[in-house]
């Protein structure tokens, strides 16, 4: 047997006054609203089988996992292949087009397809899908969460979907605390569902990369 179903939650609204790019800088916590919404999206999920319990070992990430773990008495397994990704303005204050202002950052944006400002999408995928299809295989019956965040999920949903990975990062939908819910199926991975349970407390998203 294996995992019957797969979600990828994002974690909830983090604490970001000055709105720093965090990336996978420590000490960034959940907000009072962020860990409203990660018990919101814990008991959205509270009647499904699940089994297993894997998290980002990023403070975020840990704390959106806690309410599921206490829901389902489970343990929460750290796992660094599905952690933020990389980039290359995080401790920077996220201001929109003024990232572009400067020059002394343009060759950074010399190729939007890789991005020559982070880590390449094609690498957020393949650790992706490795702890993925790792889960899968070793999680006997039941369901499986993994509490990631936006990009790699936005990443796992575009490869999944047969899209090409350079997109414009304003269109992704991958809410905070949101649910994407994969499946194996004649032995690929398909998307089946997509939920917003938090929605209704209007999260402010801001530092994600």
């Amino acid at each position: 047997m294996v995992a019957r179903a797969l979600h990828l939650v994002r974690h909830g609204e983090v604490h970001n006054p000055a709105g720093v790019i965090y990336g996978r800088l420590p000490g960034y916590r959940l907000s009072d609203r962020g860990r409203e919404m990660a018990a919101t999206t814990a008991r959205a999920i509270a009647d499904l089988p699940v089994t297993r319990l894997v998290a980002s070992p990023l403070l975020r990430t840990q704390q959106s996992a806690q309410p599921i773990a206490e829901i389902f008495d489970l343990e929460v397994e750290p796992d660094e292949r599905v952690i933020e990704s990389a980039n290359r303005f995080e401790g920077r204050v996220s201001a929109g087009a003024a990232l572009f202002s400067e020059p002394r950052d343009w060759p950074l944006f010399r190729n939007p397809l890789v991005p020559t400002w982070g880590e390449p999408y094609r690498a957020i995928v393949e650790r992706m899908r490795q702890a993925i299809l790792e889960v899968f295989a070793t999680t006997e019956s039941g369901d499986a969460v993994i509490v990631s965040h936006q990009l790699p999920i936005w990443m796992v949903h575009r490869s999944v979907q047969g899209k090409p990975l350079p997109h414009d990062p304003r269109h992704r939908r991958c809410a905070l605390s949101s649910v994407t819910t994969f499946e194996r199926r004649d032995g690929r991975i398909v998307e089946t569902a997509y939920a917003d349970p938090a929605a209704p407390l209007a999260a402010v998203d801001r530092g994600a990369t």
